[in-house]
């Protein structure tokens, strides 16, 4: 048996509870992870209340992409990994039925990855998803280069923070965007070139200030909506913008940017991608090594919090990735 988190009608964070499952073992492909770390995302929150781009699997349907800890058993065929070796599993699979929000789980070997060395649980569970996301979309598809502008909306996000340090690593420009003032400070002290705050400054004209009229070379937006036709307009001529997410989401409607690229990012297609995949890996242990690339950490909660976890993650209050820890 093992204590995992599951809902039975979407719903607001109440809806989730902690029950005990049967635990099988692994079969031939698949390994035992004793769970310590688990990050939280904007995914989960979507699932669990409806919104997500595929639904819940109802009753008793899981949570959760990532976490970290160790190998507690290995199937047959597995060789890639042995008992104690410390993981992190990247994101993958339904959650409804391979949700990681549990004390142990069962996961196919594909979906591990070694912890980079010196890596704790806790970073190792707010690493992947987040810096793969960003990684994904500004270099393998926006081919992000040094003195690039990257305007970032959302940018106090774990996935916006990882595109602030992922710019400075490579020399690029990024440009933070945020609805209010209250986080601006922290941003520019997360490596932000230059914050932008909508409810007070208009968005377009500060792009063209600080890149002397030309416009941003990447819009990263993880917002859409209405604002999508907006945010498009600051894209200089020959760049590019990259929806990767909806939180805004009401209709968006096509920008009138006459030369403009667009691309919608999905993440599990790119990072699917074994070569990719094995890029990513290379890139953030070497920013780990150097210290450019460092997991910013919100907030920590314990496993049996996982309601206020939860209402914590759809207050907006934080910068950087909430997470849980499970204590065995």
């Amino acid at each position: 048996m093992t204590r995992t988190v599951v809902f039975d009608e979407t719903g607001g964070p109440e809806v989730l509870r902690i029950v005990d499952l049967e635990l099988a073992a692994p079969g031939p492909e698949e390994v035992l992870v004793r769970v310590e770390a688990i990050g939280l995302n904007r995914a989960e929150a979507l699932l669990r209340g409806g919104g997500y781009y595929y639904p819940a699997e109802l009753p008793g349907s899981r949570l959760g992409y990532e976490a970290a800890g160790s190998v507690e058993a290995v199937g047959s065929a597995v060789t890639g990994f042995a008992v104690g070796d410390r993981v992190l599993r990247a994101a993958g699979g339904h959650m409804s039925t391979e949700g990681v929000y549990a004390e142990r789980i069962v996961v196919p070997a594909a979906t591990l990855l070694r912890l980079p060395a010196g890596t704790d649980a806790v970073t190792g569970a707010a690493l992947w998803l987040a810096y793969s996301t960003a990684y994904g979309a500004l270099v393998e598809q926006g081919n992000l280069r040094p003195g690039d502008t990257v305007l970032i909306t959302a940018a106090s996000s774990s996935v916006g923070v990882a595109a602030i340090q992922i710019a400075n690593h490579l020399g690029a420009i990024p440009i933070a965007v945020t609805r209010t003032a209250a986080k601006r400070e922290q941003l520019l002290k997360l490596g932000a070139a230059g914050v932008v705050v909508t409810e007070e400054e208009d968005l377009l004209e500060r792009v063209r200030a600080v890149t002397g009229g030309r416009g941003a070379e990447i819009v990263f937006d993880s917002v859409a909506g209405p604002g999508l036709a907006t945010v498009a307009q600051a894209v200089a001529p020959g760049g590019l913008l990259i929806v990767y997410g909806w939180l805004d989401q009401q209709p968006a409607p096509l920008p009138m940017n006459w030369g403009l690229r667009i691309i919608g990012y999905a993440n599990l297609q790119t990072t699917g991608d074994p070569a990719v995949r094995r890029r990513v890996e290379h890139f953030l242990a070497a920013g780990l090594r150097a210290g450019t690339i460092a997991p910013v950490v919100d907030r920590v909660f314990d496993f049996e919090d996982i309601v206020e976890a939860h209402r914590y993650l759809e207050s907006n209050a934080q910068v950087g990735k909430v997470l849980v820890t499970v204590r065995h």
